[in-house]
């Protein structure tokens, strides 16, 4: 598979990139996807979530009245979860949501991620670049060039650039990430991808 490779002022420079086949034109799998974006979100919570049982709460135990002969329903202390102030029955505690995927799960969700994408002509290879300095109005008119202005644009680079990622990360709809920590997620959210030439070859290899 080829895709034009256009320079950052938007135009075709004539050029071809050429697209692995086994990754960017698989039979892809949804389930896999669904897997491996479930996985990244679990591993994004804290977990650190709370809250004080009967035998947590601060509060005497004493029995408020007796069993029998009250008229009223028998009630134990005033830590009873039926009580406002109470304990919470089966409340929340800490724990961890991580979870176990297997690596070639992963590795064809992103495969299949990045298919979708080339179907949903979402993909764009551009010339490598960077600035002189940190510029988020250089940024800005190079999406616009590219016509991805407005969209949520995903920045793939092969290797750290500074002044680029100090351009990028105050535009709320852009992100900029390596070739190499590329993952589902992030490439699932987006629905504008800027490959430069050089992250195609980390790419091309997932």
């Amino acid at each position: 598979m080829e895709l034009a490779i256009y320079n950052i002022n938007g135009e075709d420079t004539g050029r071809k990139a050429q697209l692995n086949d086994e990754v960017f034109a698989i039979d892809a799998n949804e389930h896999a996807v669904y897997l491996d974006v479930k996985q990244y979100l679990a591993n994004q919570r804290q977990g650190t979530h709370k809250s004080k049982e009967r035998s947590e709460v601060s509060g005497s135990t004493r029995k408020l009245h007796k069993q029998k002969g009250g008229g009223g329903a028998r009630i134990g202390d005033i830590n009873s979860p039926v009580l406002v102030g109470g304990g919470r029955v089966f409340g929340p505690r800490p724990r961890d949501y991580r979870f176990k995927l297997n690596k070639k799960v992963k590795q064809l969700a992103r495969k299949s991620a990045l298919t979708y994408k080339v179907q949903d002509n979402e993909i764009k290879i551009v010339e490598n670049f960077d600035f002189e300095a940190p510029k988020t109005k250089e940024f800005i008119k190079i999406a616009k060039n590219l016509q991805v202005e407005g969209k949520k644009v995903l920045l793939v680079l092969a290797s750290a650039e500074n002044n680029v990622y100090l351009s990028v990360r105050n535009i709320p709809n852009a992100e900029v990430i390596l070739a190499k920590d590329v993952n589902t997620y992030v490439l699932m959210r987006s629905n504008a991808i800027l490959l430069t030439e050089g992250s195609l070859d980390v790419i091309n290899n997932l």
